[in-house]
């Protein structure tokens, strides 16, 4: 009995258009294998384009979907830009709003993947990366005038990255 509910059920399922396993955009559903380039660094941040690319990397392995590998193995190569680090202020702090204790930062891209034989653009689209930081007070205490913002914003920068890294791979193997 339970043999003929699992078949019922599993015909139903098939018959809905559901598949098991990765589901690729249409336009990438020949691509096994991706190369990832290191990314073009127009910032003045430095280091930034091989950090974006290892976070690429990383969370496109964490996905499953394709196969990281190197440049003559691969059926697609994805590049891309760091074009701008912005940061805003999300939270005043209280007695002088002319000082923030909370920013938000929010790195700027785009990246482009093209088949590795011919070149033809497969996917091209601009993406963004954000966190929310603290400042932190110095050393003297609780005082957010001899607080180290840029110290605070070096920190949170991987987590954007993190963020950005992850928008790409899901485009990427979800398209969306």
């Amino acid at each position: 009995m339970r043999v003929v509910l699992s078949l019922l059920a599993l015909l139903l399922c098939a018959s809905c258009g559901y598949q098991v396993g990765p589901v690729k955009p249409k336009k990438l559903e020949n691509i096994r294998r991706i190369c990832v380039k290191n990314f073009k660094n127009d910032t003045l941040e430095p280091r930034m384009e091989a950090i974006l690319a290892s976070a690429v990397i990383k969370q496109l392995q964490l996905d499953g979907t394709y196969q990281v590998t190197n440049e003559e193995q691969a059926d697609a190569i994805l590049t891309g830009t760091l074009q701008n680090i912005g940061r805003t202020p999300s939270r005043a702090v209280r007695g002088n709003v002319l000082q923030s204790s909370e920013y938000r930062l929010t790195i700027v891209g785009s990246y482009k993947l093209v088949t590795a034989r011919t070149g033809t653009v497969l996917d091209q689209r601009s993406v963004t990366g954000t966190t929310d930081f603290f400042v932190t007070s110095g050393s003297s205490g609780a005082n957010l005038l001899n607080a180290d913002s840029a110290q605070d914003e070096r920190q949170a920068m991987p987590l954007a990255v993190e963020d950005m890294a992850t928008r790409i791979s899901s485009l990427i193997s979800e398209g969306w």
